[in-house]
């Protein structure tokens, strides 16, 4: 965002955005533990950030890896023994409802493995580069929207089936982007359960002021 400062850290109504994430996540009773994955020099100030929350669940903070797929594998090596569904979210989503959380986990009890997201309002284009200009890409395909949903986080897994995932891309040095595409080359099928626009991913200055704004309306109605 033009800033030194990780967006999950930078400050939305003067909390980090990652603690109204955390936040959001522990307002669900189904959800019994939480591993926060993060840089490794905030890891002490995170933690006790998150512990000063007074949090019903035990809340635990990590170091991550390079990667979002090495930040989620080292979390998983975390995870109790035992624990039927294991959820992965963007630390940037801070807007997920309960609603929502629950739906998502329900459904994974149901099929072993289901992920929030939306349909494609928008007509979804297949390009390869163009030679010349580089910010200039050829269509070679248009794919109908019906066919197309965006994914959302949470994605939420029986816990045996993910590190199975996690294991079979380590073997291979495969590296994707999502967890559900972890599960989908491992040959398990992925539910999607539908989310909301509202669940959006912090990623750039517009999505901060559509965020103080989403902030201030729930605010206002409580």
């Amino acid at each position: 965002m033009g800033a030194e400062t990780p967006k999950q850290f930078l400050e939305l109504a003067g909390t980090p955005i990652v603690v109204h994430t955390v936040r959001r996540m522990a307002s669900c009773p189904m959800i019994t533990d939480i591993i926060v994955a993060t840089r490794g020099d905030v890891v002490g100030s995170l933690e006790t950030s998150l512990q000063g929350e007074k949090f019903k669940q035990n809340v635990k903070v990590i170091r991550g890896g390079d990667s979002r797929q090495e930040s989620v594998a080292l979390a998983l090596q975390q995870v109790p023994d035992g624990t039927e569904i294991v959820l992965v979210h963007d630390a940037v989503r801070p807007f997920v409802t309960v609603e929502q959380i629950a739906r998502v986990i329900e459904e994974a009890r149901r099929c072993d493995a289901a992920i929030l997201g939306i349909p494609a309002m928008d007509t979804v284009k297949e390009v390869k580069r163009a030679s010349l200009p580089e910010d200039v890409a050829l269509i070679i395909g248009t794919i109908p929207r019906e066919r197309v949903v965006l994914a959302q986080t949470p994605q939420a897994f029986r816990t045996k089936l993910l590190r199975d995932a996690f294991a079979s891309a380590a073997a291979d040095g495969v590296n994707v982007s999502d967890e559900a595409g972890l599960v989908e080359r491992f040959g398990h099928d992925v539910h999607v359960v539908l989310g909301s626009e509202r669940n959006i991913k912090i990623t750039k200055p517009a999505d901060m002021e559509l965020a103080k704004f989403y902030l201030e309306r729930e605010r206002a109605k409580k």
